[in-house]
């Protein structure tokens, strides 16, 4: 008897890095959510860029973002702390044919008793395909063996932020150490510090400045946060050398910013010696 198992297999994807994001054939507008000074919604679009119709179910999850930078599924969350809260999703079920795109709205009602602080939650979008039942999908007789069939199921997950009253956070960087990977890059790796009750997401650069001439940029990761649950995150970053670039002498400079479209400003530098 041979028996054909289906495996449904669901695939996350966490993405904080563009403006817009795609997996699993979505286009996601935008990837990032903050609801702050008496902003009550936000239209996101999601667009079909595959070649079949698709469903997509839309709910929350929650996330604990651990010292690495990556992230922990949480089963109970500490409600005091969700987004999901104060937030109505509509639609909440969409199907998309192929290169056409919908808007859905994010709704942000705040109730009187609001406490102080900042809400995050993960606005999760799951693709859903046509799954039989686990079984026997084919059953011979002359037979023993077992053939095991994978479907992955996509998903996208945004962060949703509310900030309500007075919130703030300051920014250090320190832990600078450095490690040669080959001839042609070597890696820098760093701690970022947060105090306050306000996350962080912004840019980190290296600028390589020698002991005489014009500082060079040898690496730059776009969309680098810090939530509210870590009073430090690790960071690592490969750094591109050139025939300019002498890491034995002259210094680095690191620069944690928030990006262009947040006003660009800088939230913390440090400096390596060489």
């Amino acid at each position: 008897m041979k028996q054909t198992i289906k495996i449904v297999v669901s695939v996350l994807f966490l993405c904080y890095t563009v403006s817009g994001f795609s997996q699993g054939n979505l286009l996601i507008s935008p990837i990032r959510v903050i609801m702050e000074n008496g902003k009550q919604k936000e239209d996101l679009t999601l667009t079909n860029i595959g070649k079949d119709s698709a469903v997509y179910f839309i709910s929350f999850l929650h996330y604990q973002m651990l010292v690495d930078g990556s992230f922990k599924q949480l089963d109970k969350p500490d409600s005091a702390t969700c987004a999901d809260n104060y937030l109505r999703i509509f639609p909440r079920r969409i199907t998309l044919p192929p290169n056409e795109s919908q808007t859905i709205r994010l709704q942000f009602r705040k109730p009187a008793d609001m406490k102080e602080g900042e809400f995050r939650s993960h606005l999760y979008f799951r693709a859903e395909k046509d799954v039989s039942p686990l079984g026997v999908l084919d059953v011979k007789s002359d037979t023993m063996h077992m053939a095991v069939k994978i479907t992955p199921i996509f998903g996208i997950s945004i962060p949703v932020i509310i900030r309500n009253g007075n919130t703030e956070a300051k920014i250090s960087l320190s832990d600078v150490s450095l490690t040669a990977v080959n001839d042609t890059a070597s890696r820098i790796d760093l701690s970022i510090n947060r105090i306050g009750n306000k996350s962080v997401y912004g840019n980190i650069s290296v600028e390589y400045v020698p002991t005489a001439g014009k500082p060079i940029r040898i690496g730059v990761a776009n969309g680098v946060a810090v939530y509210t649950e870590l009073n430090k995150r690790t960071f690592s970053l490969l750094l591109d050398l050139t025939k300019e670039v002498n890491l034995k002498s002259g210094k680095l400079l690191i620069r944690y910013t928030m990006r262009k479209e947040d006003g660009g400003k800088e939230m913390a530098r440090t400096e390596y010696t060489l």
